[in-house]
């Protein structure tokens, strides 16, 4: 059933091998919101553009992962999120993508179509409690073995989980034939959020936390993705980063609201990276869903 009472189209994508693959309804209206962030449109400018709509009648989001393999999902949206994790970084979402037809019809990257968000979870648990940890690494910083625990070590883990879970979204592109088979970027430039929450491992010197952040977003900049964002909640924001602004220039996309007006209010306050609000997520129908929020100066 459409949401808000907007029509949907079914898009159409093409596998690499010529035979046609459909993906999951998208609203019509994705189209409005989704592909002008992939087309020139800075890297941490992904506002979605004011649609005139009222603030009832926002576009809504779903967002889903591994908690969500097997659950039937909605049919009707604006465009979805999808994560490339199993809950911690290094671990890919089961499905993400999808091998033979009965996997990749059960594969969220398909359901979501060709308008995708993606989000990847973050941490920094350091050198004495993660095997991925870079010591010895001399790129894009040095990580000296005699030192292993210093900020130039955290931004290379970042960079590392980063590059790790931007595998995970490549992996799956393949995994559904809409990327060859030796490709090493996304078949078009996806926006990424970066999930920083409590549930995973950080250091109590959140200076070191902000260096495996900046190592996150430098990697996926690297990789000209069509824009970066934060997913958290301002208490956990403040107790893993130390409440910094240094990501001021990115959006939040903000969790806590337990319903669309909690939701909408949110929409009204200020990001926890210092930035705007872009998203709010509240809870419909025991799925995650998001409001989208006008940015700040469109009044």
């Amino acid at each position: 059933m459409p949401v808000l009472g907007l029509t949907f189209t079914m898009p159409r994508a093409t596998r690499v091998t010529g035979k046609p693959l459909f993906f999951a309804p998208l609203l019509a209206v994705a189209l409005l919101w989704a592909l002008p962030l992939a087309e020139g449109v800075a890297a941490r400018d992904i506002d979605a553009p004011d649609s005139g709509a009222t603030t009832s009648t926002r576009p809504i989001v779903f967002d889903v992962s591994y908690p969500q393999c097997d659950r039937a999902l909605p049919e009707a949206f604006t465009f979805a999120i999808v994560g490339v994790n199993g809950g911690r970084v290094y671990s890919p979402n089961p499905c993400l993508g999808g091998g033979a037809d009965e996997a990749a019809d059960a594969s969220q990257l398909r359901w979501a179509g060709p308008g995708v968000h993606f989000y990847a979870n973050t941490g920094n648990p350091g050198p004495r409690l993660s095997r991925y940890w870079p010591v010895g690494q001399g790129s894009p910083r040095v990580c000296s073995g005699d030192d292993p625990d210093t900020a130039s070590c955290a931004y290379n883990y970042g960079w590392n989980a980063a590059a790790d879970s931007y595998a995970n979204a490549v992996a799956a592109y393949v995994s559904l034939e809409l990327a060859e088979a030796d490709a090493t970027r996304t078949p078009t430039a996806t926006t990424w959020w970066l999930d920083v929450e409590t549930a995973n491992s950080w250091r109590a010197d959140a200076r070191l936390n902000v260096a495996a952040l900046h190592g996150a977003v430098d990697y996926l900049e690297s990789m000209d993705v069509a824009g970066v964002g934060f997913y958290s909640a301002p208490r956990m924001w403040a107790r893993i980063t130390g409440g910094t602004d240094a990501f001021a220039a990115y959006p939040s996309w903000v969790a806590g609201a337990s319903t669309l007006d909690g939701a909408q209010s949110v929409c009204l306050g200020d990001g926890f990276t210092g930035g705007h609000v872009a998203m709010a997520q509240y809870l419909s129908g025991g799925l995650d869903a998001n409001v989208v929020c006008r940015a700040q100066d469109d009044g």
